[in-house]
C-alpha cells in the first residue's frame, strides 16, 4: 500500500508541473499530442538512427521530468481524447479479454499441475520472475551504464525512455489495481478450483492463502513495466531485428512466470501485457516529437555556381531541401 501511495503521489506531483507549465508554446505544450490543436511540431517522423541522437536532442534531467510529466498526463487523460478507431480497439481488447476470463482458472490449474511435476521449473521460474518488477531497475541501469561508459547516445536516451515507460506503466497499473481491487490466486487453497473476485474501487487488501496480505492482481504490474521497457527498446532499434524479439521473449517469460508462480491469472498478464506495450509506445512516441522540435531545420534554398567538368566552365544549380 506504501508503495501505491508513493507512486500515486508522484503521479500528483508530475501532471501538477505539468499543468504548470502548460502556457504559450512552451515545450510542455508542444509535447501534448493528444490535443486538436495545430503546433509547431508538425509532421513527426520516428527517426531512429543513431545520428539524429545529438546534443540537440538528449535528455537533461529537465526534458526528462518534462518529458515524464508528459507521459504520464497524457496516459491518464487519453480515455478523454479517444477517436472512434480507438474504441473500436477498446472494444475489441475488452471481447478477447471477456473470453479469457473463463480460461483463468482452467490455465491455472494447468499451470500449477505442470510446475510441481517438473522441480526444475520451479527454481527457473522464480529466477524469472525475480527480474521483473524492482529487480528489471538493475538491468536498465547496465544498459544505462554501458551507454555513458561508452558515449552511445542512443542508448543511453533508449535507457531513459524505459525508465519513463517503466515508471508511466507502473503509475497506470497501480491505478488500476486500486479500481480492480481482484483477488489473486494466491489467496485461494492451490488445491481447489479458485473463483476469481473483483471487489471494486479501494477494496481491503487480500491475504495469502497461508498468511502474508498482498495487492490487487489485476492487472500484473510486473507484466506491465516488462512489456513497457521491452517496446521502447524495440521500437528504437527496429533496425536489428534480434532486439524486438529478445526484448518481447524477455518480457514474455516474465508474464508466464507471474503465472506459474501463482501470483496472477490469465487476464492479469494478457491485460498487463497490452498495458506496458501502449506504454511504450506512447513514450516513445513522445520522445520523438520531442526530437522533431529540437532537431535544426534545414532551410531550403537554391543556389547558382560554376563548375569545371572535361575542360569546360558549366553553370550548375545547388537544391537544398
Amino acid at each position: 500500500m506504501k508503495t501505491r501511495i508513493g507512486i500515486l503521489s508522484i503521479v500528483l506531483s508530475l501532471m501538477t508541473i505539468t499543468s504548470y507549465a502548460q502556457k504559450t508554446d512552451t515545450l510542455a505544450k508542444k509535447l501534448d499530442s493528444l490535443s486538436n490543436k495545430t503546433d509547431s511540431a508538425g509532421g513527426q517522423k520516428n527517426v531512429t538512427n543513431p545520428a539524429a541522437y545529438t546534443q540537440k536532442t538528449q535528455l537533461t534531467p529537465k526534458t526528462y521530468f518534462i518529458l515524464l510529466g508528459s507521459d504520464v498526463k497524457q496516459a491518464f487523460t487519453k480515455p478523454f481524447h479517444m477517436k472512434a478507431r480507438d474504441w473500436k480497439y477498446l472494444g475489441a481488447a475488452a471481447v478477447v479479454t471477456g473470453g479469457l476470463l473463463f480460461a483463468d482458472k482452467p490455465v491455472q490449474q494447468f499451470a500449477l499441475r505442470f510446475r510441481n511435476d517438473h522441480p526444475g521449473l520451479q527454481n527457473t521460474s522464480k529466477y524469472i520472475t525475480n527480474f521483473g518488477g524492482l529487480y528489471e531497475l538493475y538491468t536498465l541501469s547496465a544498459f544505462g551504464a554501458y551507454g555513458f561508459i561508452f558515449k552511445n547516445e542512443k542508448m543511453k536516451n533508449t535507457t531513459l525512455l524505459a525508465s519513463q515507460a517503466y515508471i508511466t506503466g507502473a503509475a497506470v497499473q497501480s491505478v488500476m489495481k486500486l479500481l480492480s481491487g481482484r483477488t489473486r490466486p494466491s489467496s485461494y487453497d492451490p488445491n481447489t478450483i479458485a473463483q476469481p473476485t473483483f471487489k471494486g474501487p479501494f477494496s481491503k487488501v487480500s491475504t495469502n492463502y497461508g498468511g502474508g496480505k498482498t495487492t490487487s492482481s489485476f492487472p500484473s504490474g510486473h507484466t506491465t513495466v516488462a512489456f513497457a521497457a521491452a517496446t521502447v527498446f524495440a521500437m528504437e532499434y527496429k533496425n536489428r531485428p534480434w532486439i524486438p524479439i529478445f526484448a518481447y521473449s524477455a518480457a514474455s517469460l516474465i508474464g508466464l512466470s507471474r503465472i506459474t508462480e501463482n501470483k496472477h491469472w490469465t487476464t492479469d498478464v494478457v491485460v498487463g501485457a497490452a498495458l506496458g506495450y501502449l506504454t511504450g509506445r506512447q513514450v516513445v512516441n513522445n520522445y520523438h516529437r520531442y526530437a522533431e522540435l529540437k532537431a535544426p531545420k534545414q532551410q531550403k534554398s537554391l543556389s547558382v555556381n560554376l563548375q569545371y567538368n572535361f575542360g569546360h566552365i558549366m553553370p550548375g544549380l545547388v537544391y537544398k531541401f
